[in-house]
């Protein structure tokens, strides 16, 4: 069996597989041809994957020798149509929100397995690049903020007076809202922080934030721990307990999403408007629509002195951890589907199946053909 890597697009520093999970995978019997630069911008030179045992070829001839093609971000569709028919696809495709790429690889009768598709269970937790990557932008988006900030985190006690603690508000406890409550206290701040998903609370407490409660909150069970739409109702309250404490705040650090759903509306424009000049939002959310009305994708709008971050792959900015996390989740995956060096892919496996976006041209993952068929 041939597993290939690529080389990302030109804007991500992240790499599938560092030569150190390269060569866990030969150790399974498995060849590994990897494309010239592919780990250049993660620090990981093409001498290290020939060190490791892998071979360095061109893209083309590893989309045309390959069993198993790895990536992070989604190669163009012409490029999926120059693989063998029989390869199986594996990278993080965002397959519930890229329709149009989900559907071509339906149509053209491919195997595909997109990452971010993993099931939230306990037994899948070694195998979520969402929560590994969530962890990367909810401390860089910290620091991020800290840069921008025009005074300090801390309180100071100076000969020149007190210094109050920066006042930050975390929008979404998952994850990146949990990693950033945890850099902003670790900073000196003070922080407030709001979910919807009860659950949330206690977590948000143990780290030394204080919780934002609007009651009256949906949630489902089946909904794999992520947040769900509101009704409006809710959705009002949400709205002013938000705009009263983001007027106070310095900083706002907006994480909220749904998965294949445009993200939620949580700061209007006139929150902005109200907050102090000087004062941040970094919107984590930022590709999927933003959780700021004001949020432009991978620019900085700065309105009444208040400026807006749109965010665009910030866990790229760290490439050798970020990298280093993906290629851990990519390796207790491929366990699964990799038997004795041979795939061996078993649709009976919950991960197996609610991974796959199709094999063969069939949709096989519920959340995928649930999609589709609506």
């Amino acid at each position: 069996m041939i597993i290939g890597i690529l080389k990302e697009p030109v804007g991500e520093s992240r790499v599938a597989l560092l030569p150190d999970s390269v060569k866990n995978v030969i150790s399974w019997g498995v060849s590994v041809l990897v494309e010239y630069g592919a780990g250049a911008k993660s620090y990981s030179p093409d001498p290290l994957y020939q060190e490791a045992g892998a071979e360095m070829k061109s893209r083309l001839e590893i989309l045309q020798a390959s069993d198993m093609v790895l990536t992070i971000n989604p190669p163009s569709l012409e490029e999926v149509g120059r693989m063998k028919p029989e390869a199986v696809f594996l990278g993080q495709f965002n397959a519930l929100f890229n329709q149009e790429f989900t559907q071509s690889l339906i149509q053209n009768q491919r195997t595909a397995f997109s990452m971010e598709l993993v099931p939230r269970t306990t037994r899948a937790q070694s195998m979520d690049v969402l929560s590994s990557m969530a962890t990367v932008m909810g401390y860089k988006a910290v620091l991020m903020a800290a840069n921008l900030l025009p005074r300090f985190f801390p309180m100071f006690m100076t000969a020149a007076g007190s210094i109050s603690p920066a006042r930050v508000l975390i929008l979404g406890a998952g994850v990146a809202g949990l990693q950033a409550i945890a850099t902003s206290r670790r900073l000196g701040a003070t922080v407030f922080a709001f979910d919807v998903r009860a659950a949330a609370k206690e977590e948000v407490l143990s780290l030394g934030a204080k919780f934002v409660e609007v009651e009256g909150a949906k949630e489902d069970k089946g909904a794999g721990g992520y947040a769900v739409e509101q009704d409006e109702d809710f959705l009002n309250r949400q709205k002013e307990a938000i705009h009263e404490q983001a007027s106070k705040s310095d900083i706002i650090i907006t994480t909220a999403q749904i998965p294949g759903r445009k993200a939620p509306l949580l700061v209007e424009e006139r929150t902005v408007l109200a907050m102090k000049p000087g004062s941040v939002i970094i919107d984590l959310a930022a590709s999927s629509g933003g959780n700021c009305a004001l949020t432009q994708p991978a620019q900085t709008v700065e309105v009444n002195g208040v400026r807006v971050v749109g965010v665009d792959n910030l866990a790229g900015t760290l490439p050798q951890d970020a990298s280093k996390m993906y290629g851990k989740n990519y390796l207790n995956f491929l366990k699964l589907i990799i038997k004795d060096g041979q795939l061996n892919l078993n649709f009976e496996d919950d991960i197996v199946a609610g991974t796959c976006v199709c094999h063969q041209g069939e949709a096989v993952s519920p959340r995928i053909a649930q999609l589709i068929n609506t």
